[in-house]
């Protein structure tokens, strides 16, 4: 048998409480448990109580790490799983946190999967190929994916097409001084990269190469309109002269 002998609020985090066996910290647990548990300062815990309890203290660790993890970043759920793993919480603590917090609205992959498709295509002109591979690479289920995606396309009403064509319109900058076979290729690359498909990227990159041709030859034109005509100069100064 062991007594409790103190139950210490912890300063870690609101409604946690040291529960102390015999003058020595074994766990702990939430304010909550405490009700639940009925326990209380002289209370004789037998062996199986004891264990209970550190479980509680186990499974209350895991759920404040998910907290930590979530309050640095929104994650899906078996994003969140995998990481408390990686953290050292044993795999069915680690589900039962998530389980927790999914319940209580926390953790909502519909959710999480449309605010991520959002900000990829209107932050940074991501394809729908490239957010699902996205959303997938982080524990989103294809359905849960592809709806998402879908809604925020229409919503936004994104252009696939225009998107491509901005972004490489964007990176032609840095491609300055190579030729235009060379521009096409790593446009290209750059576009595929991204998840666009062939026909898309193609178009884009001719809007982006035909726009730069009539840019520089409009510039050609405004630099050859401002020089004068051979001779001139001197035509005036001899008209002067003769004057």
């Amino acid at each position: 048998m062991a007594t409790i002998t103190a139950l210490v609020e912890s300063g870690r985090r609101e409604g946690r409480y040291v529960v102390q066996l015999d003058g020595e910290a074994q766990a702990t647990v939430s304010a909550e448990a405490i009700s639940r548990l009925r326990l209380h300062v002289g209370l004789a815990l037998r062996e199986a109580q004891v264990d209970q309890l550190r479980e509680e203290g186990e499974l209350l660790a895991a759920y404040d790490r998910a907290l930590d993890l979530l309050n640095f970043r929104a994650r899906s759920a078996a994003e969140l799983r995998r990481r408390l793993v990686q953290k050292g919480i044993e795999a069915p603590r680690a589900e039962a946190a998530v389980a927790r917090l999914v319940e209580q609205g926390l953790v909502d992959d519909r959710a999480y999967a449309r605010a991520l498709a959002r900000s990829k295509a209107l932050g940074s002109g991501a394809s729908r190929r490239r957010i699902g591979q996205e959303l997938a690479r982080r524990g989103v289920d294809r359905e849960t994916a592809d709806e998402a995606v879908g809604e925020v396309w229409r919503e936004e009403e994104v252009d696939q097409t225009a998107a491509a064509e901005g972004l490489a319109r964007k990176r032609l900058g840095a491609l300055r001084g190579l030729d235009a076979g060379a521009k096409r290729r790593r446009l290209y690359a750059f576009l595929a990269r991204r998840g666009y498909d062939g026909d898309e990227i193609r178009r884009a990159i001719a809007a982006v190469l035909a726009g730069e041709a009539d840019g520089e030859a409009a510039d050609e034109a405004m630099d050859g309109a401002g020089e004068p005509a051979d001779g001139g100069s001197d035509d005036e100064e001899g008209s002067a002269t003769g004057r």
